[in-house]
């Protein structure tokens, strides 16, 4: 298995991409993989031939060679045999209405054929294709990028970096109205463009994400990471964890793969 990721450095690409990453796996065994909720809006380039196949929320879904996908609030499941070759783009919530003129909430809970939204993309997934390095498919992203890069607002940029990184202050509703100079009505309604959930879920979504984090990389009980988290209380922790997850903290503990928030069986 081959594994690469890159945080772009040139100040325009970092306003509208959070990271670049490939995965590459050669004669994979037939197997399940469960991908949990991880609060990302990402584009992903399939170059395989084999059929992909995924269930999300109780649907199943044949997944298109070029896909973009919003926060989810419940796990996506595969089925993968044979070889995989992935290219992926993780992208800034604010720059995708500028990118495709919609709002990441178009994108919630599912997976979009991007074909289809605008057929240039066909083009693009076979000029990544054709590529033989994970350095020349970036620039090739990027070059197709450039004509379609959003300027940010201070304000933009503000709401990427509070969606995107964890925070050890507990934060609420007005606390996070007023760093934004909203109302609380605005704030839930803008929060709710970038990831289809009112103020007071996506406080708790960001709780859940800090969770897998500990949990994948540390070795606190569930009782520290609780406190840690800022959850009323253990049984919050686990309720709340199970309701996005499916599984307790305890389940993906003892379930985890190599990649924070995959389980593969």
């Amino acid at each position: 298995m081959e594994n690469n990721f890159i945080i772009p450095q040139s100040p325009l690409i970092k306003d509208a991409v959070c990271a670049f990453w490939q995965l590459k796996s050669y004669n994979c065994p037939s197997l399940d993989e469960t991908i949990m909720p991880k609060g990302v809006v990402e584009i992903i380039f399939s170059f395989e031939t084999t059929k992909l196949y995924a269930r999300i929320n109780q649907q199943s879904l044949t997944i298109p060679s070029c896909f973009i996908q919003g926060f989810h609030t419940c796990p996506v499941q595969l089925h993968l045999t044979g070889r995989q070759f992935f290219f992926g783009i993780l992208l800034h919530p604010t720059a995708v209405k500028h990118i495709f003129s919609f709002h990441p909430v178009e994108f919630t809970n599912s997976v979009i054929d991007l074909t289809l939204i605008d057929p240039s993309f066909y083009g693009l997934w076979h000029h990544l294709g054709e590529q033989d390095s994970f350095e020349k498919r970036v620039f090739v992203f990027t070059e197709w990028l450039i004509n379609r890069l959003p300027i940010l607002t201070e304000r933009e940029k503000a709401f990427n970096i509070f969606l995107n990184t964890h925070s050890d202050i507990p934060l609420s509703v007005s606390d996070v109205a007023n760093q934004f100079c909203y109302s609380s009505k605005q704030l839930s309604r803008k929060l709710f463009e970038l990831t289809g959930l009112n103020t007071e879920q996506t406080l708790l979504y960001k709780k859940y994400l800090q969770t897998v984090h500990l949990l994948h990389y540390s070795d606190l009980s569930l009782t520290e990471i609780s406190y840690n988290c800022h959850f009323f209380d253990q049984s919050h922790f686990i309720r709340t964890f199970k309701s996005l997850s499916q599984i307790t903290p305890k389940e993906y503990r003892s379930r985890k793969s190599n990649i924070a928030g995959h389980i593969i069986r």
